[in-house]
């Protein structure tokens, strides 16, 4: 066999083995910080200090990340996905609330926020415009079971027939919803995941949230759950 020949099969090889890359996302920006917390803390703070703990906890476990929005300067949706096309699974991490007809009024520090304690728990939503949509689904159930087996709990409240939910169960157990329009699991290149979670506007679930504790619970548990779903290592 030529030389040529054998570096060629060992790059094969050796692309083969190559840690499989996971998009971390974090959701929304500094300009649109998305919900605001029962004590008035952007989701946006939420969702970096979430990702950044999912990404060490990810390459801890062996894989590659790269982190999509970190600065809070990712204002162009379809730039977040063209940054990770050469992503084995792409994980948008989100921060819950309620419909605004859900929400009451508490005075808190001198100021009125708004807040609701009926709903907790985590969220998994993918896109049947997606087009890997069976590997998208694949991968948020293990995310989901291995969020239960934790001991978290899905929040289940986005299936409610009610304006701005009915948002159809993919595995209700699991906790995941099919959210077709969502623009960046509908335009991922690779099998993509909205992970939502916990409710901020819940005034108990958001005090735990900002727990660095919790926040590598959290983490440990999306790891054990990505580590599942990119098993095999053939590439989807």
């Amino acid at each position: 066999m030529r030389a040529t020949a054998v570096v060629a099969l060992l790059l094969v090889a050796a692309c083969a083995l190559e840690p499989r890359l996971v998009a971390v996302d974090v959701g929304h920006f500094l300009a649109e910080p998305g919900a605001m917390s029962a004590r008035g803390r952007s989701e946006f703070e939420f969702n970096s200090e979430l990702a950044l703990a999912i990404r060490a906890t990810l390459e801890a476990e062996g894989l590659r990340v790269v982190l999509i929005g970190a600065d809070g300067r990712a204002s162009v949706l379809a730039r977040r996905t063209e940054v990770a096309r050469h992503a084995d699974l792409f994980l948008s991490v989100h921060h819950d609330s309620v419909q605004p007809q859900s929400l009451e009024d508490w005075e808190h520090d001198g100021k009125v926020d708004r807040y609701s304690d009926r709903f907790a728990g985590f969220s998994l939503f993918v896109s049947r415009r997606n087009p890997h949509l069976d590997a998208s689904l694949a991968c948020a159930s293990s995310i989901g079971a291995a969020l239960r087996a934790a001991g978290f709990l899905p929040s289940l409240y986005h299936a409610e027939p009610i304006a701005g939910e009915s948002r159809p169960f993919a595995d209700r157990l699991n906790g995941v919803h099919y959210y077709d329009e969502l623009f960046v699991l509908r335009s991922a290149t690779q099998p993509a995941v909205l992970f939502e979670a916990g409710v901020i506007v819940n005034r108990a679930e958001e005090l735990a949230l900002r727990e660095p504790a919790m926040q590598r619970r959290i983490a440990d548990a999306v790891a054990r759950g990505v580590q599942g779903c990119l098993q095999p290592h053939a590439r989807f």
